[in-house]
């Protein structure tokens, strides 16, 4: 569990594989961000390869969680950002085992009585290829990583 200095913040927690291609997305997106808001007393800056009931220590003791995954509809361009919060979850058809449980994940905590956060946000972020071994991101991914990390930015604190 977080320690309870936890209650006031944010965390920005990045999801995925770092040898799986576009699916390290969400921990290079974090990754990026961790030095230039590493000052920010409102932020923890975190990543991981769990899923599901692993989560549960993450997101303890926050008051807000802003998750970055990659996911894979194969309805919109690589690069386009599915913004929303963990009721919408149920709406996102796509894949990406990061997700799976987030919804429920937070329903126990509270059962258990544990600090849950209030607000969950999440930028699922559409790849071209999240299941090819490698550590390089798709060209139409690695072209709107920029852009992404402006809006993920700019979006931390609103």
């Amino acid at each position: 569990m977080q320690p309870t200095d936890t209650a006031s913040k944010i965390l920005l927690l990045g999801l995925g594989n770092d040898i799986l291609t576009d699916d390290a997305i969400g921990l290079l997106l974090v990754r990026k961000l961790r030095d230039e808001l590493a000052a920010d007393p409102r932020l923890d800056v975190r990543e991981t390869q769990e899923m599901g009931l692993a989560l549960l220590d993450f997101l303890s003791g926050y008051r807000e969680v802003v998750l970055v995954d990659a996911i894979q509809t194969g309805r919109v361009p690589p690069g386009t950002v599915h913004e929303l919060d963990a009721a919408g979850l149920k709406s996102l058809t796509g894949r990406t085992p990061h997700f799976l449980g987030v919804g429920e994940t937070l329903a126990l905590g509270q059962q258990l009585g544990l600090p849950m956060p209030a607000r969950v946000r999440i930028f699922a972020v559409e790849v071209a290829d999240a299941h090819t071994l490698g550590t390089q991101l798709s060209p139409d991914l690695e072209a709107a990583f920029p852009a992404i990390l402006v809006r993920l930015r700019a979006a931390l604190f609103l």
